[in-house]
């Protein structure tokens, strides 16, 4: 589950993280308000207007109005997803740039041409910056522990720094028996070249900011940047947090977060049935049990010469009511030509599966070619079921040929 910066840093604020003064808006009309009421009047001579939407590359992202596709210009040049405002009249500068903001399309290297409307503003206040870093926190699956990675290349992508300059990112396991030790914390602070003030107060930000990850139950943290003042201090100037799904039930007060405007309309209504499903942009729709076996078949298709629609997990349960609402969501999506259902029957029998299948079939309307897949338990069962239906289905007795098929009925359409 992904929140907004501004929900983000009012978390971090709770853990003692250092962030700069910020209101969030709506309107532009409170953006004015907001702007004269605690930024000009309070002495604030600097403005950021930061766009909230869930896609990185915002500073360098540019605002498209979504009828004309032209971009949006104020004063003189393109509006970006992150302005800075100064000046005389700050609060009519910053009134300005909402209106050409709000409801208008975002488009950055993480949206693609498409991009994201805007529908609400962080505005924060400006800091003198001496320089820029990188922090972040994520789970290292391979090592099985949480990893703090740092680096001097702040305000760039972290994922162009590993591939160009990796050795620019140094990192930390943390031990969950013993948990982040603060040898750790100067560890880091030292690999980024600090001294003095600068450093004792990066070593306080960075164990705050593990504590942070840890009980809010966190999947990724990253600061990008973290900023050293001018006067020694170390701020995130912003702040990027996902939290682990399956750690959701420990924490209810976080469903009052979720912006379902900023998520794919079908993932929404796939997690009301408790199904896992992401929308891919290729034209196999893929239905499965399991997520290994969901990633397993999309390769398998892309090797096959096609491409996935989806990854949809029905798991363990794959009864008639997950079936026919997993075909509900695969054929809502107009890119899916094909549907290739790849079961495999260990803790679900593949005969129930079959009939979950048929029965599915019988309530939903599906009008793209259906190609299916069974092994395990009861698997001739289950293809004998789908035989003498009066459905037409393909079946397919390897996995291998499940792929190849529907990778050459989508071909022939």
């Amino acid at each position: 589950m992904k929140i907004h910066e501004y929900q983000a840093k009012e978390l971090l604020k709770k853990f003692n993280v250092p962030v700069l003064f910020n209101r969030v808006v709506f309107s532009a009309y409170d953006a004015g308000q907001v702007a004269y009421n605690d930024f000009e009047s309070q002495g604030r001579q600097v403005v950021v207007v930061k766009a909230q939407v869930f896609a990185g590359g915002r500073g360098k992202g540019i605002v498209y109005d979504p009828e004309t596709n032209a971009p949006v210009e104020l004063f003189g040049k393109e509006v970006r997803g992150v302005n800075v405002v100064s000046g005389e009249n700050l609060a009519d500068k910053v009134y300005q740039y909402a209106v050409k903001m709000l409801g208008k399309k975002l488009v950055t290297v993480q949206t693609g041409q498409a991009g994201t409307i805007i529908r609400k503003l962080l505005l924060e206040e400006g800091v003198s910056i001496e320089k820029e870093y990188y922090a972040g926190i994520v789970l290292d699956r391979k090592n099985g522990r949480n990893t703090i990675m740092v680096s001097t290349e702040g305000g760039v992508e972290i994922e162009k720094v590993a591939e160009e300059t990796p050795e620019k990112i140094i990192k930390e396991w943390v031990n969950p028996a013993i948990g982040f030790q603060q040898y750790q914390a100067r560890r880091l602070a030292f690999g980024l070249g600090l001294k003095g003030e600068p450093f004792k107060n990066f070593v306080y930000f960075i164990t705050q900011l593990v504590k942070a990850y840890e009980e809010l139950d966190c999947s990724l943290l990253e600061i990008n940047p973290l900023v050293l003042t001018t006067d020694g201090k170390m701020i995130a100037l912003d702040a990027k947090m996902n939290f682990d799904d399956n750690a959701l039930f420990r924490h209810p007060e976080y469903a009052e977060l979720r912006d379902i405007s900023e998520e794919d309309p079908l993932e929404v209504e796939a997690s009301k049935y408790d199904l896992n499903y992401i929308k891919l942009d290729g034209n196999v729709g893929c239905m499965v049990n399991g997520a290994g076996l969901a990633m397993a078949t999309m390769d398998l298709i892309q090797l096959s010469g096609g491409k996935p629609a989806n990854f949809l997990d029905v798991g363990g349960g794959a009864n008639v009511e997950r079936i026919a609402n997993a075909f509900k969501i695969m054929i809502s999506d107009p890119n899916v030509k094909a549907v290739l259902i790849n079961i495999f029957g260990g803790i679900v029998r593949c005969d129930k599966v079959a009939n979950g299948i048929v029965e599915a079939l019988k309530q939903v309307e599906v009008k793209v070619p259906v190609i299916v897949r069974l092994d395990g338990t009861n698997a001739e069962e289950g293809l004998e079921i789908l035989r003498n239906s009066s459905l037409n289905f393909r079946v397919a007795k390897t996995f291998e040929e499940a792929a190849k098929t529907v990778t050459e009925v989508v071909s022939s359409l």
